[in-house]
């Protein structure tokens, strides 16, 4: 009798190829979460762009048109006083201050234009050596140039040298030279120097205002509104924006004339700039 044979056992199946990289190959989950990732560095990336854009932005809003502007306002400034120098005309009184009883001024009178320069503002509490220009007007480009801008309207401002009447002034508090930044700073009893070419026009504040609408323009009225003022007289008023470093309102400081001093052949400055 012949021995069976035994079945032959069946070969083990060989192991699985590991894939490339030590591991299975990426399911569904992994690769919704590698195009999340891919998301957020390019998001990452387009918001460190406007970071620097924005940076860009405020050094140029806060620090570049300062430069600009106060290079403008110097060579305006030397330009000025070297008229002074060679014996320019002195500034026009306007046909009010020449009338007996003193009305009140309708305005800079002859021979000033917008953008003219006419003398210096001078305001010790904003800093010893602070010296602004003043030019006419307060359109934007005339207030860019780091100057403190007359006031033509709502109101036409009366000239130091008018009779009756307010010299209203306007100028940035950021950047485009930042004139009016330490504004806030002026309080009562301060003294303002308007410098022209043979006065020094000497102010007291009298009262200010720390806040009020951009659209109040009763504040550079010839009798400014909030002011303590009850009727015509020799005013002055400095405005700029607040709070600082946005324009949504408006700051006024008031003054009174004090006197008026002769400018000497040395252009000696008044006592209330000679302080400290």
């Amino acid at each position: 009798m012949t021995q069976g044979t035994e079945p032959a056992a069946e070969e083990a199946a060989p192991p699985s190829e590991p894939e490339p990289g030590g591991g299975p190959g990426p399911g569904p989950g992994r690769r919704r979460g590698g195009r999340a990732l891919a998301v957020l560095g390019v998001v990452g990336e387009l918001l460190i762009t406007l970071g620097l854009v924005l940076g860009l932005f405020v050094t140029y809003s806060l620090w570049w048109t300062d430069v600009l502007a106060n290079r403008s306002a110097s060579a305006a400034s030397d330009q000025l006083r070297e008229s002074w120098a060679s014996g320019a005309p002195a500034a026009p009184p306007s046909a009010a201050a020449a009338t007996p009883g003193g009305a009140p001024s309708a305005g800079a009178g002859p021979g000033y234009a917008a953008g003219d320069g006419i003398g210096f503002l001078h305001v010790p509490a904003m800093g010893r050596d602070h010296q602004v220009l003043i030019r006419m007007g307060t359109d934007t480009a005339t207030l860019a140039e780091g100057v403190a801008g007359v006031y033509e309207q709502p109101y036409r401002s009366a000239m130091p040298w008018d009779a009756s009447g307010n010299f209203a002034l306007a100028a940035h508090r950021d950047g485009h030279g930042a004139k009016f930044h330490e504004l806030d700073a002026v309080g009562r009893g301060d003294a303002i120097v308007v410098e022209t070419r043979d006065k020094w026009y000497v102010y007291r504040v009298d009262n200010t205002l720390p806040e009020t609408s951009k659209y109040d323009t009763g504040i550079v009225a010839p009798v400014p509104k909030g002011s303590g003022y009850t009727g015509p007289g020799r005013y002055i008023t400095l405005t700029t924006c607040t709070p600082v470093y946005t324009s949504r309102y408006r700051m006024a400081v008031w003054g009174s004339l004090v006197r008026v001093d002769d400018v000497d052949a040395a252009r000696t400055p008044p006592a209330e700039l000679r302080k400290g």
